[in-house]
């Protein structure tokens, strides 16, 4: 049919037609989704696409051509089968509304992702999309690993996210990543029928760390422990970040990395706290489970437990009969002032690679996924049955009308009395960490609160001097 086209049209109408193609493709570039701009017809000048062919036919002109699909990787890390549903149906659903982007969604499992994202980069192979924490993004932003975001994601998307947790993302003035949840570190839960036999108002949970071990006292009986909180190094050296925050106002080394900043009265009264806890008898000498898990509470051993948020979904998938009889509340604060920090946000966002060549089209998805239609985030909340939080303003804000989300008590308790003041996780390496918290075990078995802190203050006063620490703080 093209060949018929040439032979009978004289070649300045040919010449002028392709003229107002090419115009009409360049002018259209703009309109559509951000993948077209990747077409080569879009930026080919009419002189250049009407070249005839040596045979005296107009060659076929690029413009003529469907604009190229961008294909785009996308790497995120395994988590409950709902995490893992709920990106999948909405890349598929991107994938059906931009015909000019094609995203490819893998889930690689969490003991995997290192080492399969290390020889990803190696082999210039690295995802143009994937899934990461807060506590990376410093760094990825110093190795260049990540893009920032500020051209390539509308400034309105970020105006949305809470002021707390813009920081999170953060480095410098540029946005580095967009945040997809929040989770925080601490929330008191406790049963309710256990205050009433007790002597206690159901209503009223501790508010202060002296009512918790006052509380943990009269709930302690013959097969139930008062109060459980993180016991072990391990656990406690990323559980008791929010109650460092909020008894020092900071954490455990100074700003710019260069010392230990702990043998100070706030982290004293931590370390007193936990010690005092363990010792009372209201805490269990073994510890029954993990923090992170919430079964035996669940199962009637404990009346109050400290966890993170991410033990609504436990209670509401497999201790469904005890539900009535649970509350929630934000842990005490050292002084029962709780607009202070008690609990550190944990949490996952999407970053587009440092060397992806497509890096607009990977950020109109994560805009799509993340900071678009709030409609699909309370998707994907209502999943995790709200045990995970927003960072955006306007989703919660949906939330408040959506029929499901706005009968969630438990939801707008954390979404607005824990959420709003809990702080970023710490980025300086995990042996400061661990080291402090191996000095709050020591302190819980029977150390005193001065020798263990000076242990713990020496410990990460030679790490940073072996591993040269100092001025190294990539957000400072």
């Amino acid at each position: 049919m093209k060949e018929n086209w040439g032979k009978s049209k004289p070649w300045s109408i040919m010449l002028s037609a392709l003229i107002i193609m090419a115009l009409a493709v360049t002018g259209c570039g703009g309109n559509n989704d951000k993948g077209s701009s990747a077409s080569p017809s879009a930026s080919v000048s009419p002189s250049e696409s009407s070249t005839p062919s040596e045979s005296g036919e107009p060659a076929e002109s690029e413009s003529n051509a469907p604009a190229e699909k961008v294909k785009l990787e996308f790497w995120a890390q395994k988590f409950e089968e709902s995490t893992d549903a709920w990106f999948k149906k909405w890349t598929d659903e991107f994938n059906k509304t931009h015909e000019n982007i094609e995203i490819k969604l893998t889930i690689v499992p969490g003991d995997a992702w290192a080492q399969k994202m290390k020889a990803a980069q190696a082999a210039g192979k690295a995802p143009d999309i994937k899934t990461i924490s807060y506590g990376n993004i410093a760094n990825g932003a110093k190795m260049g690993e990540i893009l920032p975001l500020n051209d390539l994601i509308d400034a309105t998307a970020f105006d949305d996210l809470y002021d707390n947790v813009k920081e999170f993302v953060t480095v410098g003035d540029k946005y580095y990543a967009y945040p997809k949840l929040v989770e925080p570190s601490a929330v008191l839960f406790y049963r309710k029928d256990m205050f009433k036999e007790a002597g206690l108002d159901p209503e009223k949970p501790p508010t202060t760390w002296a009512e918790v071990l006052e509380y943990g006292k009269k709930l302690t009986k013959k097969g139930v422990f008062g109060f459980s909180i993180a016991q072990n190094a391990a656990d406690l050296g990323w559980s008791s970040w929010g109650l460092q925050y909020n008894a020092a106002g900071h954490l455990a080394i100074t700003d710019d990395w260069s010392k230990a900043d702990i043998n100070n009265d706030g982290y004293k009264s931590v370390f007193n706290f936990y010690q005092q806890a363990y010792q009372s008898g209201i805490m269990p000498k073994q510890q029954l489970a993990g923090y992170t898990d919430i079964k035996p509470f669940g199962e009637g051993k404990l009346a109050m437990q400290v966890i993170g948020s991410w033990a609504i979904g436990q209670l509401r998938n497999s201790y469904k009969n005890i539900l009535d009889n649970v509350g929630i509340a934000p842990m005490a604060s050292i002084d029962g002032d709780q607009t202070k920090p008690t609990a550190t946000l944990g949490g996952w966002t999407l970053a587009v690679d440092g060397k992806s060549e497509h890096a607009q089209e990977a950020a109109s998805y994560i805009s799509y996924l993340l900071a678009g239609d709030p409609n699909i985030m309370i998707d994907f909340f209502k999943g995790s049955q709200f045990s995970k939080f927003s960072a955006r303003k306007s989703v919660d804000e949906a939330m408040k009308v959506d029929v499901d989300a706005s009968k969630d008590t438990w939801r707008a308790l954390v979404a607005e009395k824990v959420i709003p003041y809990a702080k970023a996780e710490p980025i300086y390496p995990w042996d400061i960490s661990f080291a402090l918290s191996t000095g709050i075990e020591s302190a819980m078995r029977g150390t005193s609160v001065d020798k263990a802190i000076a242990k713990a203050e020496k410990d990460i006063n030679d790490f940073i001097t072996k591993s040269k620490l100092a001025g190294t703080n990539p957000k400072s």
